[in-house]
């Protein structure tokens, strides 16, 4: 029987790890991660089942809203206020939303945007964003 050296052990210890990863992989790529499809979002653009919130979270007064077409940016078909002044949110490829005050943060609904808002703000005046 052959030797095996170092880099045949290294080369078969990485192709059974491929060969028993590309499974578990497909399978997360297809979707199937628990959950049953039902997600909050609902339909194609993902804003027909978002409901409108108008609500004052720490002394602020945050409102959203689902809007008719137009719309600036990627937040288009959903309207996120802060104390009056448009708060621009972004929804991700993964459901998540983020806004321009809090990019780097992303959160689950618009709600969740307008509250990491003003906790960013900590009590600064929202400026709009034209």
């Amino acid at each position: 029987m052959p030797d095996i050296t170092r880099r045949h052990a290294l080369g078969a210890a990485a192709a059974l790890a491929v060969t028993v990863g590309a499974p578990l992989t497909a399978t997360a790529a297809d979707g199937h991660d628990g959950h049953d499809g039902h997600e909050e979002h609902g339909g194609h653009d993902g804003h027909q089942d978002l409901q409108p919130f108008d609500e004052v979270y720490r002394g602020r007064r945050i409102q959203g809203h689902a809007t008719e077409g137009g719309g600036h940016h990627h937040g288009a078909g959903y309207a996120v206020f802060v104390d009056g002044a448009e708060l621009h949110v972004m929804r991700n490829a993964d459901g998540s939303w983020i806004s321009v005050v809090s990019h780097y943060s992303p959160v689950p609904t618009p709600r969740a945007a307008a509250r990491a808002a003003v906790d960013e703000l900590q009590g600064a005046r929202l400026v709009p964003f034209n």
